[in-house]
């Protein structure tokens, strides 16, 4: 096995490790807020996956973590006690109770036009099966149309912006349903064969550590198919592969589907870790942002891109917890953004990969030197 190998495979090994390793070294509040971090981890897995790999700039990937989060908020809030207790059979979120016209039904069924969306969220099963469908169907749906008519480059990335900005704009305008700006607060615990993961509990560490893990390991695996060979053939001559017979679109759309799929799941953590979902997982900035967690790591880089997300966090929190810092750590992070792109433009990845890349260089004249030697000796 290559030197190379040998070293990603244990900086995975090591990385894992520390995952598991972390609750021994900190609180209850210190663990929520490292979970926090590891669910922005992978989503600088999802943004690697097709803006290093597919060279696909998605800077709309807010939209797919932030349907995730949605999907399993709506079956956590029709779980909690302010909904159960609103003198109903089936709960209704108080947020309807608000916004229902005078006589209407105490009733999720029809409270008001659209209350029946909410009926197969009572089964907490049904959110989380579509905090993973409904961001894979439309990205499925959204692919196909824009790999099929060879649309590439910026373009590509107007229209998945449009369209977070336009899905954000439906959740803040259907007030009734969705509780508009407010987003969905006051939820229930999520419950897995009877087990319920408080926020602030080592299980829900340990949930978002192992999801972290699993997910680092199959885009690895996925990375080191025939797959992405082919799919980095096309990112860098898309006509090329063409001319070889290569079905474009559907290696496109493939990696654009499972990197929806990583970020919905990731929304769904979210809600776990933090008992919200919000129209802002849908904003410009933090769209973008995820953009600039995969520069600084290194977007060709899965390990770096998800160290990336996790580092700058833990910076932007240090720092605007300072308080001689406080009005100024945006400006920070922008100036640690803008050195990375400057001096390591292949990120912390691309830093690592060149540091070991001059130690093989500068092993193997020693290695040639020794056999050189032994053919003297020897004759």
């Amino acid at each position: 096995m290559a030197l190379e190998r040998k070293i990603q495979l244990a900086a995975y090994g090591l990385f894992i490790a520390a995952l598991f390793l972390a609750p021994a070294f900190g609180d209850e509040f210190w663990l929520n807020r490292i979970a926090k971090y590891l669910v922005y981890g992978m989503l600088g897995v999802a943004i690697a996956l097709t803006w290093g790999y597919a060279g696909i700039l998605n800077l709309g990937q807010g939209l797919f973590f932030g349907m995730g989060a949605y999907m399993l908020a709506m079956s956590l809030k029709l779980s909690s006690p302010t909904s159960l207790a609103q003198g109903s059979d089936t709960p209704v979120p108080d947020f309807m109770l608000w916004n229902a016209e005078p006589g209407a039904p105490t009733d999720l069924c029809c409270i008001n036009k659209g209350s029946f969306l909410w009926l197969p969220f009572q089964h907490q099963w049904f959110g989380l099966a579509m905090g993973i469908v409904l961001p894979v169907v439309i990205a499925g749906v959204l692919g196909a149309i824009i790999f099929r008519k060879r649309i590439s480059g910026v373009f590509v990335s107007i229209i998945t912006l449009a369209l977070v900005l336009l899905v954000r704009l439906v959740l803040v305008d259907a007030q009734p349903i969705t509780n508009g700006f407010n987003g969905l607060t006051d939820l229930g615990w999520l419950t897995i064969g009877g087990i319920e993961f408080d926020p602030y509990s080592r299980a829900t560490y340990y949930l978002c550590a192992a999801s972290l893990s699993l997910t680092l390991i199959a885009a690895r695996l996925l990375a080191d198919t025939r797959a992405s060979l082919i799919l980095q053939a096309i990112r860098d001559d898309q006509l090329r592969a063409r001319y070889l017979g290569f079905d474009v679109p559907v290696y496109q759309t493939f990696f654009f589907v499972v990197s929806a799929a990583i970020a919905g799941y990731a929304g769904m953590l979210y809600v776990v870790v933090t008992e919200f979902a919000s129209p802002t997982f849908m904003d410009l900035s933090f769209s973008v942002t995820m953009v600039v967690w995969a520069a600084v790591g290194g977007r060709s880089s899965l390990l770096g891109a998800c160290i990336g997300a996790i580092l700058i966090n833990m910076i932007e929190v240090q720092v605007s917890e300072t308080e001689a810092l406080v009005e100024a750590w945006k400006a920070i992070i922008g100036l640690i953004f803008v050195l990375v792109v400057l001096f390591m433009p292949r990120g912390l990845g691309g830093l690592a990969h060149s540091l070991v890349a001059r130690f093989q260089r500068d092993e193997q004249p020693s290695v040639s030197a020794t056999a050189g030697a032994t053919r003297s000796e020897t004759a």
